[in-house]
């Protein structure tokens, strides 16, 4: 090898690592333009999640029990429900959601926060019609399969019974969450 050789391949090398230096640093720069952009939009899509699962309260207070954060809602000043956000695993990975639950303890609304289930299967835990399952009930829930579900009792979704577990399980540990806040 001689010295031409070389100096192709250094300045090979030093153009590559500049064109790798000016990419990383746009990157950068576009994150850090964005990134407050984006947490704006996450904290309004997340009080926007709370008023619907609770629709009951004005505004929400950020509490913690044992290391685990709610919120108070109230309306007026006085407690109206609490929201939960609790996670468990689904069929495509982790099914989260948020859940409303009134003073009394009865399920005031869910939303889903993120799901990554099989498209028209696991991914109809996502309508209203699935979801409406559980409000106005105090739980705890199971999942049943046949077309009479009674009291706390959730119709599995067809060819998704696993997703229709993690939903109320998630559910599920929302409302022990309450009971929990409740006698503290």
């Amino acid at each position: 090898m001689n010295k031409s050789d070389v100096f192709k391949i250094l300045k090979t090398a030093l153009s590559l690592f500049l064109i790798c230096a000016v990419a990383a640093g746009i990157l950068a720069f576009i994150n850090s333009v964005t990134s407050p952009i984006i947490e704006t939009n996450d904290q309004k899509a997340a009080d926007e999640s709370r008023l619907q699962v609770l629709p009951e309260a004005k505004e929400f207070q950020l509490k913690e029990n044992e290391g685990k954060a709610y919120y108070e809602g109230l309306s007026d000043g006085n407690t109206v429900g609490f929201v939960f956000t609790t996670e468990s695993a689904g069929y495509g990975g982790a099914v989260r959601i948020m859940t409303g639950i009134d003073s009394e303890g009865k399920v005031t609304g869910i939303s889903i926060l993120s799901i990554n289930e099989t498209p028209g299967l696991g991914m109809n835990a996502k309508k209203n019609s699935f979801l409406s399952q559980y409000v106005g009930s105090e739980g705890p829930f199971t999942v049943i399969k046949n077309d009479k579900p009674e009291e706390n009792e959730i119709l599995a979704i067809t060819s998704a019974t696993i997703t229709t577990n993690a939903v109320t399980k998630a559910v599920n540990e929302a409302k022990a969450l309450f009971e929990e806040v409740k006698e503290g």
